[in-house]
């Protein structure tokens, strides 16, 4: 699969791109509204980075006990019902006078529920096009995430400009329940890709399975650790600028859109996986800049170049399918989606904690030194390593 026509005549391909495009708009407006209603009530740097990225946090566990699922479930009924428990979940959050504490348990039950979705998501998708167009599909999705996030963050910081950040998590409770219908009239009913019922068991036994190859567990590490501790830095916007974060993250997608179309289809196959590494770095780099309290116009410069790097992620991620069975796809790229946003959950409250001790600029600076430092380390360990091979596991 070579072009985005060939991409978009594939059968469900397009329906499925048009509710995940809704999904992600929810998901821009309804974070943008909670992290700025925590920040008023609070005015506390710590608690709008978690209440933003805190369902990431409950990624460790739903990939502890519910992963199995994402090879075991029908898929467009796993999809439908992950969307409404965010519909029903981002209503309760726009409740008046819900107190600090509930929002928070409310947000940690997003994020159990959505451990489940990345495995099942991509795992379609890569049921939809197969390994040859993997790649393509999922740049043109990354593609879309940074466009939506473009159009979520730039509509989510206009509107609550006007309107009362309630008004806009009812209106990311009726983009969700947008979602779960394109999903359920969109997709065809298709049987799970493995047998079997999800289990703990099973869900431990897989990821031990996947863990164990060297190659493999270095490809996990590569896409959680520096991805991650980036995204720390980004969980400060709001309190980096309260009155122009939206700006903020709406460059950051820009960013990430520019490096998704450069890596996903303008790079040769043979330069892109040397890529991975110096893309690395540039996510990083720019936000070094931030230790000089760099002005909102030099900020969103800074943001926009660094978040090209994010096209690193689809070096890595095929990376991890070459590595991979067709049988364990969709668990092993939901162990990667979890492990991912659980890193990211992790990152933003310990950049929310040195940004409480020190400043948003430090703090930013500081998780950037991090992630810089440990692409060097995986890259160095992965040049230390064996010759890279295919296993061929066995399921028990």
């Amino acid at each position: 699969m070579r072009s985005y026509r060939e991409l978009f005549r594939t059968p469900e391909f397009t329906p499925f791109f048009l509710a995940s495009a809704t999904h992600t708009v929810g998901q821009t407006i309804g974070g943008l509204a909670l992290g700025t209603l925590v920040f008023r009530a609070t005015d506390s740097p710590l608690l709008s980075a978690v209440s933003m990225f805190g369902p990431q946090l409950a990624q460790v566990l739903g990939a502890s006990l519910l992963l199995s699922g994402a090879d075991r479930l029908r898929p467009r009924t796993a999809l439908t019902g992950i969307a409404l428990a965010f519909a029903a979940g981002t209503a309760v959050l726009a409740l008046p006078g819900l107190p600090i504490g509930a929002v928070f348990g409310v947000v940690l039950l997003q994020g159990l529920v959505a451990s489940l979705g990345g495995g099942v998501r991509w795992g379609l998708l890569n049921e939809i096009l197969s390994k040859d167009g993997y790649l393509l599909g999922r740049s043109v999705f990354n593609m879309l995430s940074g466009l939506m996030q473009i159009t979520g963050f730039a509509t989510g910081g206009a509107l609550l400009a006007f309107l009362s950040p309630r008004f806009c998590l009812l209106l990311a409770a009726a983009l969700y329940a947008t979602t779960a219908l394109g999903m359920r009239l969109g997709l065809t009913e298709r049987p799970p890709r493995s047998s079997g019922r999800p289990s703990v068991s099973a869900t431990w036994r897989t990821n031990a399975l996947l863990w164990s190859d060297r190659p493999r567990r270095l490809t996990y590490l590569g896409l959680w650790l520096p991805n991650g501790l980036v995204v720390g830095c980004e969980s400060l916007y709001v309190s980096y600028a309260p009155h122009a974060a939206g700006a903020l993250f709406a460059c950051g997608a820009l960013g990430m859109f520019a490096g998704d179309v450069t890596v996903g289809r303008l790079v040769p196959a043979a330069v892109r996986r040397r890529l991975a590494t110096p893309l690395l770095l540039l996510l990083a780099g720019p936000y070094l800049f931030f230790a000089l309290r760099p002005a909102l116009p030099l900020a969103a410069v800074a943001v926009t170049l660094a978040s090209v790097g994010f096209g690193a992620s689809l070096v890595q991620q095929e990376r991890l399918m070459a590595l991979t069975p067709d049988e364990l796809s969709g668990h092993a790229l939901g162990l990667h989606s979890s492990g991912m946003l659980t890193m990211q959950g992790v990152a933003a409250a310990l950049a929310g904690s040195i940004a409480q001790l020190t400043s948003p600029g430090t703090a930013m600076t500081l998780m950037a030194a991090a992630s810089g430092g440990v692409t060097v380390a995986l890259a160095t360990a992965a040049r230390r390593g064996a010759p890279e091979r295919v296993p061929v596991p066995q399921e028990s």
